[in-house]
């Protein structure tokens, strides 16, 4: 008996290894071209976008003196120096609509989305003239495209023309009017959307505006209303939570409302993530000697009990079937999705290993004892990495009853005599070989 156990725990080991070693590749395969495939992704569909509000400004020729020395003579000489003057935001109400549209390249899902961006900003024209003012819309990010672009004063449409990263487009402003801008454009984007409050815009008035994390912003009559069409909803470090929330049908209404808000915040929505198959197949693949062990230890006990005789090399082939599920898995989650694909590995490796037992041991112990123990140690404890933030209360659940229903139905026993009479007895290799001996004649 201690030889036999020497032998399975030797195949348990070998088994374990070759685990280590699939599950190595698997995370190899979904990180090595992880960042090619982003790239990828984010060429053909959009990088993250990072929205600033626009920035209105007008050009001022103020005098400036200057002062220089000549044949010792002290010279002052006036000139017209360009200036340029910020208009103050005086107000921003926005609408966004977020729609999630996830891709997947290789062993990952990506969280694409589509945009909606519509916007109405209101610049006050605070000088005692009437001024061109140039207004500037930098886009959140130059790897996206823009579509039904939207660029109005009043209602009334400027030409625009191409700045840096963004549009431009000038219009004459009466003094202490209010010029409303609006903006609206739809696009596409991945993993995230931010819109920040533009940093300091007096400094960068008439460039492109500079939205430095942790910049301090000061805005003022600001809402902005966000709608999605998923549920999971989850909001950066460091970003302002909506003021207001209402879940709907497909996802959710989100308000933000400030009347004066001073804040070094943005605000942010993270696209969920759809489970990715790659991690999921390389966790499950590191975690599958505790299945295997579960399942050696329950079928070593029910063998012993029963009489029945299980060589190490019959240990050898179940180990052999239980790695079925998980290589097989491993290259099937490129091609199907991961639900497909474990019900598919999960069939296969119990066919396997009921098929096998039943010639080995017999038709009624591989279609119960040894299917229910492979069913619960591979199939439900690998589905319990499915269950986000429960698997390892579910694996351990499960293990604690095992241990509880073993425990109660070996209690009885006295080992001792029982490793004896394995011992002793003629090894029993079927079920079907339990019949009554012959009579033996002289």
């Amino acid at each position: 008996m201690i030889k036999r156990i020497a032998a399975i725990t030797f195949i348990f080991l070998c088994a374990a290894f070759a685990w280590g070693i699939l599950g190595a590749t698997i995370f190899q395969r979904t990180y090595s071209s992880d960042t090619s495939s982003e790239s990828r992704v984010a060429s053909t569909w959009g990088a993250p976008q990072n929205q600033a509000p626009p920035v209105a400004s007008f050009e001022e020729l103020v005098p400036k003196k200057e002062v220089s020395t000549e044949n010792g003579k002290r010279i002052e000489l006036v000139t017209q120096e360009k200036v340029i003057r910020p208009l103050p935001l005086e107000s921003s109400h926005l609408k966004v609509d977020l729609n999630l549209e996830h891709r997947q390249k290789g062993l990952l899902w990506y969280s694409t989305y589509k945009v909606g961006f519509d916007g109405a900003y209101m610049f006050r024209n605070a000088s005692e003239k009437d001024q061109t003012v140039t207004f500037t819309l930098s886009f959140p990010t130059i790897q996206a495209i823009y579509d039904d672009l939207i660029f109005t004063v009043d209602d009334a449409p400027i030409v625009a023309t191409n700045a840096q990263n963004g549009v431009r487009g000038s219009v004459r402003v009466a003094a202490g009017k209010i010029a409303t801008l609006k903006v609206a454009y739809k696009s596409q984007g991945l993993n995230d959307w931010h819109y920040s409050f533009g940093g300091d815009q007096a400094s960068n008035a008439g460039d492109e505006p500079q939205n430095r994390k942790g910049d301090i912003s000061q805005v003022r009559d600001f809402s902005l209303q966000m709608t999605t069409n998923f549920k999971d909803i989850d909001f950066p470090d460091n970003t302002l939570s909506p003021t207001e929330k209402t879940e709907t049908a497909n996802g959710w209404n989100l308000n933000w409302n400030y009347k004066n808000l001073v804040s070094g915040y943005q605000i942010a929505m993270t696209m969920p993530e759809k489970l990715q198959p790659g991690p999921l197949a390389g966790r499950i693949s590191f975690f599958a000697p505790v299945s295997l062990f579960f399942f050696f230890f329950l079928m070593l006990i029910i063998t012993t009990m029963r009489g029945i005789e299980l060589h190490p090399m019959n240990y050898f082939f179940l180990a052999a079937a239980f790695f079925s599920f998980h290589l097989l898995l491993a290259y099937l989650v490129d091609h199907v999705s991961i639900h497909l694909a474990f019900v598919i590995c999960s069939a296969v490796s119990i066919f396997l290993v009921v098929s096998y037992l039943r010639l080995v041991v017999g038709t009624r112990f591989a279609t119960r004892e040894a299917a229910l123990a492979q069913f619960i140690y591979l199939v439900a404890f690998s589905y319990a990495f499915f269950l986000k933030g429960f698997t390892g209360l579910a694996i351990t659940s499960g293990s604690i009853l095992t241990l509880f229903v073993v425990m109660q139905a070996t209690g009885k026993i006295r080992w001792k005599e029982k490793f004896a009479s394995q011992a002793t007895r003629p090894s029993i290799n079927t079920a079907e070989s339990q019949v009554a001996p012959a009579s033996i004649t002289n």
